[in-house]
């Protein structure tokens, strides 16, 4: 077979849309000026800079560097060669290609799209056999684990013939050389059937091609020892980044900003049967970074839009499982959680013994992954004695101090404080112990208080726009900049001390003291001349320019307000409930009393706020 028409090439790249193709892989939001940004496939990124313009055809990275057409996106984030990104994009847009003589032959054209379609073809086949009487067993495992026909359908569950050659006659019947299937992980080097009595769920990426399958053992006289068997590594399905259900969810994931990490292929389907749509699984290994960065591009990237949810059991193999993907929480922006049911059930089980909306309860019941970790970790300690909150201490501050991150550090050494009832300073000398006694690890940086080193040169330090837990510090400051129209009279009740960084508190500052001389035209300029610091005038200019996610108004500007004051009453409610546990309330009765009084204020003002910021839009 020769080189693919010319003619042939240009109608390709003319019918292929670069938004459709790329936004199948990564979630696309409106930049304006008529281009789309989201997070780069190719490289890390928790601010997007990849941007996509329909009208020229053609995507950039400005953080990375990599760009080109349609063709260009296919051929780098498949891995795939100019021939291969050509026919696959055909078959999309319906472009029958023709070939023609070139210097040769070229070895196994088109084998990615050979290899899709001979999967396809499989999954059909393995559907039929699920109504077949061999399929009995398989049937009878569907029934008493609570799904029908229907939902066996919906989801494409087959059954692989005991015969041991029936599927690849079969394929080989339909036109399909022997060598793709063998390439595919459908038949051995021997010509057996790689999958032979098992119940099997097609295992399918985000724009809905079968890449492989994984295989459930049903029968007693299955020779394989394993209990679960995946399709082996092929040019099509690596194991490291597929997701079960994600062709399913992908559109969920991006509608709803949230996405549900469950363990198996009956959880995923007992999760979308009761509602929980946006629930994946990996396939035949542990949840890791690749599926981690899959599921980011799809969620976004900016803070506080959207969240993860882990399912794990209860036992030690989940708390290790919880354990794990703690170690990369940093690739997140998004808040990550934890789902554990009390009774240990998972949802597949859980759906059968008590219904779908205890599935749904479970993953609204989602605690902060960082709190299950630390959590168990520290639980098996008494903490009504010194030694022993001291030994939790212990215990937990090598997980602290081997984050990464250092914008996450300091909220979790003020977690552990208030877990512990200790003394902030305390936790935080003995996270920095820790983490110098890790090997290979830089961890003196990531406990100190970067803000302290840089107000020592002089000025505040500049506040990372990337970090999470500013996020609402910095887009109510960019409010206070481009929109001072919306604000309330008494700025929202918003005061100095709800602000956390400095900067941002000094910005705040500033436009107070703007607010309190003649208006000269200028507000922005009013702002940063109010102050005398290089940082705060940067930072004015910086926060002018930003976007917003939303076209804000009153209500916006209201609710924003509600969660920057939310932020600061919870930290206030942690740092009492700290100061109360280590209270004594027998020898310290009058003042245990008073914190008591003030908790119970504080709690109410909290759940007044989070009343105010229901509907916000981010």
């Amino acid at each position: 077979m020769g080189r693919i028409s010319d003619d042939d090439v240009a109608e390709v790249r003319s019918r292929a849309k670069i938004e459709d193709i790329v936004g199948a892989a990564v979630a696309l939001r409106n930049a304006g000026g008529g281009s789309l940004k989201g997070l780069c496939p190719f490289h890390d990124e928790k601010t997007p800079s990849f941007q996509v313009t329909p009208s020229k055809g053609l995507f950039y990275c400005f953080g990375c560097g990599e760009g080109g057409d349609v063709i260009a996106f296919i051929m780098k984030h498949d891995n795939v060669t100019f021939v291969e990104a050509i026919e696959q994009l055909a078959d999309r847009t319906g472009v029958v290609l023709r070939y023609v003589e070139g210097d040769g032959p070229r070895a196994e054209p088109g084998l990615r799209t050979k290899i899709l379609e001979a999967n396809q073809a499989a999954a059909d086949y393995f559907a039929d056999q699920l109504t077949g009487p061999d399929a009995l067993p398989g049937r009878q495992f569907l029934d008493q684990r609570g799904f029908d026909r229907a939902a066996a359908e919906h989801f494409g569950v087959g059954w692989a013939p005991r015969g041991g050659k029936d599927l690849g006659d079969r394929l080989r019947a339909l036109g399909f050389d022997r060598s793709v299937l063998v390439k595919a992980g459908l038949v051995r080097e021997a010509g057996w059937d790689f999958f032979q009595g098992r119940l099997l769920w097609p295992i399918r990426d985000a724009a809905r091609n079968v890449v492989g399958f994984g295989a459930r053992r049903i029968l007693d006289d299955d020779r394989m020892p394993a209990k679960y068997l995946n399709t082996p590594e092929t040019p099509v399905y690596k194991k490291s980044n597929v997701l079960y259900g994600l062709d399913l969810a992908r559109r969920a994931i991006g509608k709803k900003s949230q996405a549900v990490v469950v363990e198996g292929y009956t959880d995923v389907m007992a999760a979308h049967l009761s509602g929980i749509d946006t629930a994946v699984a990996s396939c035949g290994t542990a949840f890791g970074e690749e599926h981690a960065r899959t599921i980011q591009r799809l969620l976004g990237g900016d803070a506080f839009s959207g969240e993860i949810v882990f399912t794990f059991d209860g036992d030690a193999a989940g708390q290790a499982a919880a354990i794990k993907v703690f170690s990369f929480d940093r690739q997140f922006t998004t808040q990550t959680y934890v789902a554990v049911e009390p009774s240990g059930l998972d949802p597949c089980d859980l759906r059968l013994q008590q219904g779908e909306a205890a599935v749904r309860e479970l993953v609204a019941r989602r605690v902060p992954l960082y709190r299950f970790v630390m959590s168990n970790a520290i639980e098996r300690f008494d903490l009504d004695r010194a030694d022993g909150r001291l030994a939790a201490l212990r215990a937990a501050a090598p997980l602290v101090g081997s984050i990464r991150d250092t914008s996450l550090v300091g909220g979790y050494v003020r977690e552990l404080a208030g877990m512990l009832g200790m003394d902030v300073e305390e936790v935080r000398r003995e996270v920095t112990r820790a983490a110098r006694g890790s090997a290979g690890q830089q961890s003196v940086h990531v406990v100190e208080p970067v803000v302290e080193k840089q107000q020592e040169q002089g000025d505040l330090p500049w506040p990372d726009p990337r970090e999470r837990t500013l996020a609402v510090e910095r887009g109510y400051s960019k409010l206070v900049i481009q929109r001072p129209d919306l604000l309330g009279a008494d700025w929202d009740g918003v005061q100095a001390e709800d602000f956390t960084h400095p900067a941002y508190r000094a910005v705040w500052q500033a436009a107070q003291a703007a607010a309190a001389v003649e208006f000269t035209g200028d507000w922005g300029r009013q702002i940063a001349e109010a102050s005398d610091s290089p940082t705060v005038q940067q930072l004015v200019v910086a926060l002018a320019v930003e976007q917003f996610l939303h076209d804000p108004d009153r209500a916006y500007v209201e609710a924003y307000a509600a969660k920057l004051r939310l932020l600061s009453v919870t930290r206030a409610v942690n740092d009492l409930k700290s100061r109360l546990q280590r209270t004594n309330p027998l020898a310290e009765q009058p003042a245990y009393n008073r914190m008591f009084v003030e908790l119970l204020q504080l709690e109410a003002a909290r759940k007044e706020l989070q009343q105010r910021t229901i509907g916000s839009p981010d």
